[in-house]
């Protein structure tokens, strides 16, 4: 990388921090000369990169003379795609460079058996979105995916033994960018949700927070001075799987008595059924909360208690500001979250739980397909970086 193409990468990163900008505020950000950055902007306006707005800056004080005038990146000069896959649906969405959301599709599938098909569905929706927005396939950065399974970083292999048997050592990067032509990186379902509200939710102002994600598996999403903590494998905050209860059931991922056993939604919903003597499924949950019945209400406070032992653990090790829950427990709402902080309280060294706020997340169920388009839209500017400096290389498709 050349001189002039590392000041045009600092241009796009600080335009991309901060939507709305001057070239003095870039001259300042950037540490470059005025004449470097008024050249480079004038290179990515005329490719379509970035737009210039008649108007003023109101960011920038009034000075005598020509007022600054605001630049920002043009939204749809790129474009990303979130494909979140679950273990009975797939939800799929086009996004603008802002995260705007375009086009959005979810689709039914039992997915842990059935890797090929839900693949090829992925595929197919990515060619609907790309058709019905008219977006051309040369203007997506890339495909981002969540998935509900651990994910190895480098290879993107799944480590889903127990959790998504026909996904076992799959590459799922290999596989979608067969099928779509496009780049792709993938990550756990926690990981996309903790990236999501930490972009567009409830941790937006929040440079350490942990994500749980409370559905058939449960996970964290850890972000850590505004980045995801991910471990050397990228296996950071498999959380479901820490044990709780010596001698309790066994868990899908062999070990007894983990977290998964006794506050997953699929749990509760066994627990009631025994308790009961008739089938509950975790599906009839939303509606006993709502109903106020007593003994969803005392299991649904007994997971809470168990999440907020788990968390304990790592509201000691990491001090985060803030635990944002999502996922399909995260609607029972105070019903939940109230014994979780009071499990973290109980649990946690005094120091490191003074402070800590456990919310709900902003995005509800759409906060890990966000997240997931969101690891293409972190890197806008490297892969915008690349566009050639020719007035017709971001040209509307015809």
């Amino acid at each position: 990388m050349n001189l002039r193409e590392v000041g045009r990468l600092r241009v796009l990163e600080a335009l991309h921090a901060a939507p709305r900008s001057s070239r003095p505020e870039l001259v300042r950000v950037t540490g470059l000369s005025r004449a470097t950055v008024s050249s480079l902007i004038a290179d990515l306006i005329a490719v379509g990169l970035v737009t210039e707005d008649e108007g003023a800056d109101e960011t920038e004080p009034r000075r005598t003379g020509r007022p600054a005038q605001s630049l920002s990146l043009v939204p749809t000069a790129g474009y990303a795609i979130g494909a979140d896959i679950g273990h009975q649906h797939v939800r799929v969405i086009l996004c603008d460079l802002f995260g705007s959301v375009l086009w959005e599709h979810w689709v039914a599938k039992e997915v842990d058996r059935a890797p090929e098909e839900t693949l090829d569905l992925v595929a197919v929706l990515v060619g609907r979105a790309l058709q019905e927005t008219g977006v051309a396939r040369a203007r997506v950065l890339g495909i981002g995916a969540g998935i509900a399974s651990p994910v190895e970083l480098g290879s993107g292999a799944l480590g889903a033994e127990g959790i998504m048997p026909g996904w076992v050592g799959m590459r799922l990067t290999d596989e979608l960018r067969r099928r779509t032509s496009l780049p792709v990186r993938v990550t756990n379902d926690a990981n996309a949700g903790a990236l999501a509200e930490r972009m567009y939710g409830a941790g937006r102002d929040a440079g350490d927070m942990v994500y749980v994600r409370l559905s058939a598996g449960i996970g964290a999403g850890i972000v850590s001075s505004g980045r995801l903590l991910l471990g050397a494998r990228g296996l950071a905050g498999e959380i479901g799987h820490l044990p709780l209860i010596a001698d309790g059931l066994i868990c899908r991922c062999g070990n007894r008595g983990c977290l998964e056993t006794v506050a997953s939604p699929v749990a509760i919903a066994r627990l009631l059924s025994d308790s009961w003597g008739h089938p509950v499924a975790p599906r009839d949950l939303p509606g006993l909360i709502a109903q106020r019945n007593t003994g969803a209400l005392r299991a649904v406070r007994d997971a809470g208690d168990a999440v907020g032992r788990a968390l304990s653990t790592l509201v000691t090790l990491l001090n985060p500001q803030l635990i944002v829950v999502g996922g399909d427990l995260a609607g029972a709402g105070e019903d939940i979250l109230e014994p979780m902080r009071a499990g973290v309280r109980r649990h946690t060294l005094p120091s490191a739980g003074e402070g800590v706020a456990i919310v709900t997340g902003g995005l509800g169920d759409g906060a890990e397909v966000r997240g997931a388009a969101g690891l293409i839209l972190a890197d806008a500017p490297q892969l915008l970086s690349t566009t050639p400096t020719t007035p017709s290389a971001t040209a509307e498709p015809a």
